[in-house]
């Protein structure tokens, strides 16, 4: 039994427990939807009005979001997806996949391939946790715009928690950072950490999440 690559809390004999690839498997259903529903933010006026307020008038307004542009386009959700479903082909030793005529029929059938291949994704590819972890932040990003009130209730995903206890133990908990919250605090054990302590903390998760590929790849080799 080892450790899910994504949660890093649930035993598994997979790469990813089944709670995690439920959720990887939601998140890939989801992705075109919410690429479509991105269409509707890419005026930077959009955000205002969907919670039912009059946009105001800007000077000298961009001709559209760049976040949203960014998400939309070539380089944004299409070419993760395609880059995830290339190494997939090129794991299972499958010839490369044929490209859709539009970025839509792109996303969607680079999201339907991933999806149809999560069986084995989860219990073969020790690629599988870095897999989860893009298509969630991916996912996260896009859902942040289209549905900004959800996001806010789960809050922004930052890393493990750095807090050591008087025996020295890390803590290791998910950070997590609310709006509204002039601190990020642990939910676990209560530390906080004001902004000011941001820049370290960022440098700290950094760092960590490298120790754990690092560690991923050298079981895998």
């Amino acid at each position: 039994m080892s450790t899910c690559q994504l949660c890093e809390t649930r035993e598994t004999g997979d790469y990813l427990c089944p709670s995690c690839t439920h959720v990887l498997a939601e998140q890939l259903r989801r992705l075109p939807v919410l690429y479509g529903g991105l269409a509707a933010f890419l005026m930077p006026a959009a955000r205002g009005a969907q919670h039912g307020g009059h946009a105001q008038a800007v000077d000298g307004a961009l001709p559209v979001s760049e976040n949203v542009l960014d998400l939309r386009g070539p380089g944004g959700m299409v070419a993760t997806l395609e880059s995830w479903r290339e190494a997939l082909h090129d794991a299972r030793r499958w010839p490369a996949p044929a490209l859709g005529v539009s970025i839509p029929n792109r996303v969607g059938s680079a999201s339907a391939a991933l999806h149809h291949s999560l069986d084995w994704i989860a219990q073969h590819w020790p690629a599988a946790g870095d897999l989860a972890r893009e298509i969630r932040d991916l996912h996260g990003a896009a859902a942040s715009i289209v549905h900004p009130r959800l996001t806010e209730e789960r809050g922004t995903r930052l890393g493990k928690c750095p807090a050591v206890d008087p025996s020295g133990v890390v803590c290791g908990a998910v950070l997590r950072h609310y709006p509204g919250e002039s601190a990020v605090t642990c939910r676990w054990c209560g530390c906080a950490f004001e902004p000011q302590q941001w820049g370290e903390l960022r440098k700290w998760i950094d760092l960590d999440e490298a120790d754990d590929s690092n560690t991923e790849w050298e079981q895998a080799s």
